[in-house]
């Protein structure tokens, strides 16, 4: 497999004026490798740059030393061909459960210049993706209406209709209850081996990442580098009974004295 996602000697500081000056360094000499339909959790102690990473690597911010490939191409805009999804499903109130998973597409080039001509089309592609994640029929409903599970199936539909190539994942289900979490990092499961699509997730939750991530990334305190790679070598698929054997218990214990070692 070839590398998709790579940051090379990364640093990027906040507050800073022209540059590295001044500021709070966030991450810095950051080398990450991710390679084309891999699944990657990268986690570490709070405030280490996890999403400071997320941003470098889709455009969104940009490092005053290193490079940032994506698909072969150094980054110097925002990424068009990712998808994201965050802690807070951020759906607009008064848009429907359908109009939500539209709204990328009113925005995107090219999908842009077609959804007014091929909005049937479009609205064909976002059920099938609801169905997809257990949410058939409910395109009408608005977010009020829907539970926090519901609202974060309909976050990943969102990051997923315009058909992304990288897929970030920013703790989407951290504020959720254990049950709906577990019942959501099977739909994520599902819509990778499906889909094939590259993942790169940043959790605090060890269980979420070992059960998803075929490699975890653990990160130093700030300013953040990658102190240690971790293959998981777990079988596929992975069903939630995996996460009360042995070998699942020996690799969170691991990863999770990695980060205590990370903080001191």
């Amino acid at each position: 497999m070839s590398a998709f996602v790579a940051l090379d000697g990364v640093s990027h500081t906040y507050g800073a004026r022209g540059g590295s000056t001044g500021g709070t360094l966030a991450v810095d000499g950051l080398s990450i490798s991710v390679n084309t339909g891999e699944f990657v959790a990268v986690v570490g102690p709070s405030g280490c740059g996890k999403s400071t990473l997320m941003k470098l690597a889709t455009g969104l911010q940009f490092p005053f030393k290193g490079t940032v490939r994506i698909a072969g191409n150094v980054i110097d805009r925002p990424v068009k061909i990712a998808g994201m999804a965050f802690q807070a499903p951020t759906l607009l109130p008064w848009r429907t459960t359908l109009d939500n998973l539209l709204l990328p597409l009113e925005i995107v080039e090219p999908h842009r210049q077609e959804i007014r001509r091929r909005k049937a089309d479009y609205v064909a592609r976002a059920e099938k993706l609801l169905a997809s994640v257990g949410l058939n029929g409910m395109g009408s409903k608005f977010p009020w209406e829907l539970s926090g599970g519901m609202q974060q199936r309909t976050s990943l539909c969102r990051a997923l209709i315009h058909e992304p190539q990288l897929l970030m994942l920013d703790e989407p289900f951290a504020a959720l209850d254990a049950f709906t979490r577990e019942e959501l990092w099977c739909v994520i499961r599902d819509l990778h081996a499906a889909r094939r699509i590259t993942v790169i997730l940043v959790t605090h939750d060890l269980r979420e990442a070992v059960f998803l991530a075929d490699r975890v990334f653990v990160m130093s305190q700030r300013p953040g580098r990658i102190l240690v790679e971790r293959p998981i070598e777990l079988p596929r698929p992975r069903d939630l009974d995996i996460v009360y054997t042995p070998e699942f218990s020996e690799i969170v214990h691991e990863l999770r004295g990695h980060i205590v070692r990370a903080r001191q």
